[in-house]
């Protein structure tokens, strides 16, 4: 059964929050990080992302880059930006887009629970990633920013959270720039805080929807730990670290679309006679078309976008990864027809998250740096979930979450 914990948070003053929220690491480099952060020194970047106080051009794994992480984690809390409650709580963060509220349960998961598999995996992680993360995990001794989970819903539990936030005010309350509400409450009575704990003690397990590598760090620090501190009873901080848990009925994933340098020789004309050995292909016209089911595609090239329809036997909906579209599309369109082998290494193929819309497709195919694109309909929390509990690993830039949780609301630190 799934582990959850209170634990002291480390969070800034109501009157600096919205300033000192900021994007994961994950999704900006290092150039628009330091545009993010410019002029706003109480950005969660200058600790996540380092190198931004330091000359362009650094190495962002230079030593150098790390312990300026630490340094100014350290000022951040000289300074009293980022303040350690005095009591072990369970927080509430909810997000609203486009008029949907998700509530996530803030507190903290457990190592062994990652090590056992009770929290599962859908992606594989890169050792350099998860290396990076782990001497960001280690210099700091602290998770900076949480990590995005998923259970299964449980209503007891979803409908005390829900009530919990709409009857007591919110610690923290803001816009973001991009649209997205962020709302953030402290559970404090100790009866309440031990009825969600219970709660959530009956959940067989919890999945990983966001942050695969941040988890992986988090969970290998906390068994390195372990091995520097024989003696420990399994109560110490560093054998949990920082989650926000979502129930998956409350979550959506948005398509992840690709972009292709080439044809692999083909003209037009030959791809689709090519396509259609697998494909009912119908030319769309030149208005965005954007699929509207399970294993139906839409390519956009030389103006035009066509629907791609997988006929009955190039799938497997009794199988957790036959089923994918985003396997149908690499087997049969980039494996097939385009000769691109591997998605992860494959410098002829590139990904664009759902969120930038399929207007985005378009500009990078006018532009010419793309020559095709390719929209896919998005995989559903169940098709997630079916590949983790059969200890399926999901293709490459599959999934994509949005709204991204903000780091900085709360901290959990290792002491």
């Amino acid at each position: 059964m799934a582990i959850l914990k209170a634990f002291r948070g480390l969070r800034p003053p109501k009157e600096i929050a919205k300033q000192l929220a900021s994007r994961p690491y994950d999704v900006l480099n290092s150039k628009e990080a330091r545009k993010e952060a410019d002029g706003n020194e109480y950005s969660l970047l200058h600790i996540i992302k380092p190198e931004i106080d330091l000359p362009e051009g650094m190495d962002e794994h230079a030593p150098e880059v790390y312990q300026k992480a630490q340094s100014n984690f350290n000022a951040f809390r000289e300074k009293g930006w980022l303040v350690q409650d005095e009591e072990e709580h369970i927080y509430i963060y909810a997000q609203t887009m486009n008029g949907k509220t998700q509530y996530g349960i803030v507190g903290c998961a457990g190592v062994d629970d990652y090590l056992n598999n009770v929290i599962k995996k859908h992606e594989l992680t890169r050792h350099e990633k998860e290396e990076d993360r782990m001497k960001h995990v280690r210099i700091t001794n602290a998770n900076m920013e949480p990590v995005f989970f998923s259970y299964p819903a449980k209503p007891e539990l979803d409908n005390l959270i829900m009530d919990y936030a709409k009857s007591n005010e919110a610690e923290y309350d803001f816009t973001a720039d991009d649209g997205v509400g962020h709302h953030f409450w402290v559970i404090r009575e100790k009866e309440v805080i031990d009825k969600v704990i219970g709660l959530f003690g009956e959940i067989p397990a919890t999945y990983v929807a966001d942050g695969h590598h941040r988890t992986a760090a988090a969970a290998l620090v906390g068994k390195e730990k372990r091995g520097q501190n024989p003696n420990y009873d399994g109560s110490e901080e560093f054998n949990y670290f920082l989650a926000v848990h979502f129930p998956d009925n409350q979550l959506s994933i948005i398509d992840y679309n690709r972009v292709v340098k080439d044809l692999n020789g083909n003209s037009v004309d030959e791809l689709i006679e090519k396509l259609k050995e697998d494909f009912e292909v119908e030319k769309m016209g030149s208005e965005i078309y954007k699929p509207n089911q399970l294993h139906e595609f839409s390519m956009y090239v030389e103006g035009n976008w066509y629907k791609l329809l997988a006929k009955q036997g190039t799938y497997n909906d009794n199988d957790p990864i036959g089923v994918l579209d985003v396997t149908i599309m690499s087997s049969l369109v980039f494996d097939k027809q385009l000769d691109i082998k591997d998605l992860r290494t494959d410098n002829r193929i590139d990904f664009v998250g759902g969120i930038r819309g399929l207007g985005e497709l378009v500009r990078r195919v006018d532009s010419g740096e793309m020559k095709a694109a390719f929209a896919l309909y998005p995989v559903s929390m169940k098709q997630l979930i079916d590949i983790a509990d059969t200890g399926n690993i999901m293709p490459p830039k599959t999934t994509w979450f949005e709204p991204k949780l903000r780091s900085g609301l709360v901290v959990h630190s290792l002491d």
